[in-house]
């Protein structure tokens, strides 16, 4: 960064000489140290998986989930600082029931990403704020169809056939795209999120992780829930086999 130390990364409000906001930056950096979040649209729905880094062996199992019913046919993923990601929760949840109070039906996902984004965006203009440091993935299903977006720390959002955050969101990608998304249904892209969750873990840095999966879609009634636990389970355990035929696979060749 050429213009660290030159008081060019104080404030979230001011560009470096080169056009760079450091604040949003940092906060983009912040995400990529949280546990890997991902979600995949299939032809009659969307998935979302997390990779939830356990720091304590004393914590409660299923404290602190990164998953989040915002309606009833919104889904939401978070990486990065869970604090700052609640706050934004709570923001798309009173977006959706203003809208529901007002029109009657359910929020459009266009239309409440758009909401979230403006708000997320604006915490980057002004120096009294920084900006939040966590990526959003939201999924719904309706009568249109699955629809996918991630909003990142600066406020930019994007339609997507899968997307990835976090610190394997490379790797992430990479096993996404191998994936002929637009041909599956949820009920078998529950099995690959749940494998790409476990093949980009980091074994060496993170040992501990919960894995956490809920869906949207046709099977479900467009209602956003938890994957049942015995999807669940098996999912699982597909995982995991793959895991290792890759280990032994790696072995063979060495």
């Amino acid at each position: 960064m050429s213009s660290i130390g030159t008081g060019y990364d104080l404030s979230a409000s001011q560009f470096s000489p080169d056009g760079r906001v450091f604040q949003v930056e940092y906060a983009q950096k912040a995400v990529e140290n949280s546990g890997t979040a991902i979600a995949i649209r299939g032809k009659d729905g969307i998935v979302f998986g997390v990779e939830k880094l356990v720091q304590s062996k004393l914590y409660e199992h299923g404290a602190n989930k990164r998953i989040f019913n915002i309606d009833r046919h919104v889904g939401m993923a978070v990486a990065g600082l869970l604090a700052d990601a609640r706050q934004i929760v709570d923001i798309s949840r009173d977006e959706a029931a203003n809208y529901r109070s007002q029109k009657g039906g359910n929020i459009p996902l266009k239309h409440l990403t758009e909401r979230t984004s403006l708000y997320i965006h604006a915490y980057t203009l002004y120096s009294s704020v920084r900006p939040y440091g966590a990526s959003i993935l939201m999924g719904s299903y309706d009568d249109d169809g699955p629809q996918l977006y991630m909003i990142e720390p600066s406020g930019i959002y994007y339609g997507y056939y899968g997307c990835a955050a976090g610190k394997a969101k490379q790797n992430a990608k990479t096993e996404i795209e191998k994936i002929k998304m637009k041909d599956m249904s949820i009920k078998d892209l529950v099995k690959e999120v749940a494998k790409i969750i476990y093949v980009v873990h980091d074994e060496v840095k993170d040992k501990s992780f919960e894995l956490e999966l809920s869906w949207v879609g046709e099977c479900t009634g467009g209602v956003h829930e938890f994957v049942p636990a015995d999807v669940f389970a098996e999912a699982e355990k597909y995982a995991k086999e793959a895991l290792e035929e890759s280990d032994d696979s790696e072995d063979e060749d060495l």
